[in-house]
């Protein structure tokens, strides 16, 4: 059977931002159709911000915080809860600190379920400071090169480039690979992203020989033409 798996940021939506309207009926209509999941490193709250309730629901299961989290509607059906050590955190605090990247906007360790994100710009910045960030980010590849030196530092733990702006820090096997124990053998997945590089938060997901094909988006409106291809050929 043919299950369809979506990542969020990037790949249905400019990251954390709502989605675009049209896609947004197009992609609730093939939902209904199919047996979709929504696999993000972001918590439920946000995730039905960005893509709404009726998307949220129409999901067989959507799979929070990197499948740390997994829910169907409203309804929790598990949830994997980690504290992140301290040192980690003082790790984290002191590579905050060494950034010559300038602007800090509050809120650069997020704890989640399962999970941590950690942001040098910060969780509370504008739409045009996270850009800011991306520029830079795209020129000194920061978050790549923090996250090498996390992982070397803390090998029990892992982290990943996850977003725009963000680094997704969690125990080894906490990342989206993860949501492969809820899916059989005989099933066909498809699993759509935007971050499949070694560094992404994508990858763990994208290499495992149980996902059928793994098709790498540059955004959401290539997401978009894609599925209307699917829609045609069935």
């Amino acid at each position: 059977m043919n299950k369809y798996i979506f990542d969020v940021d990037g790949t249905l939506t400019p990251s954390r931002q709502t989605i675009n309207d049209d896609f947004a009926v197009f992609f609730s209509d093939f939902c209904a159709e199919r047996d979709c999941y929504l696999v993000t490193g972001s918590d439920r709250e946000k995730t039905i911000e960005q893509v709404g309730e009726e998307i949220y629901s129409l999901c067989k299961r959507v799979y929070n915080c990197s499948g740390s989290d997994a829910y169907e509607g409203s309804k929790n059906v598990y949830s994997d809860p980690w504290t992140l050590p301290k040192d980690t955190r003082q790790w984290l605090e002191q590579t905050l600190d060494d950034s010559q990247f300038g602007l800090r906007t509050g809120l650069h360790i997020e704890e989640r379920s399962g999970m941590v994100n950690f942001s040098v710009v910060g969780r509370n910045a504008t739409m045009g400071e996270r850009q800011l960030y991306v520029r830079w980010d795209k020129e000194q590849l920061e978050r790549i090169r923090i996250a090498e030196r996390f992982n070397k530092k803390f090998p029990d733990l892992k982290a990943t480039v996850g977003g725009d702006t963000g680094i997704d820090i969690a125990p080894q096997g906490n990342d989206k690979s993860q949501i492969l124990r809820d899916f059989g053998h005989r099933d066909t997945l498809w699993f759509f992203g935007d971050a499949m590089d070694p560094s992404g938060n994508d990858y763990s997901l994208a290499e495992c020989k149980e996902v059928t094909w793994a098709i790498p988006v540059s955004g959401w409106q290539e997401t978009y033409q894609k599925l209307k291809e699917i829609r045609k050929n069935d």
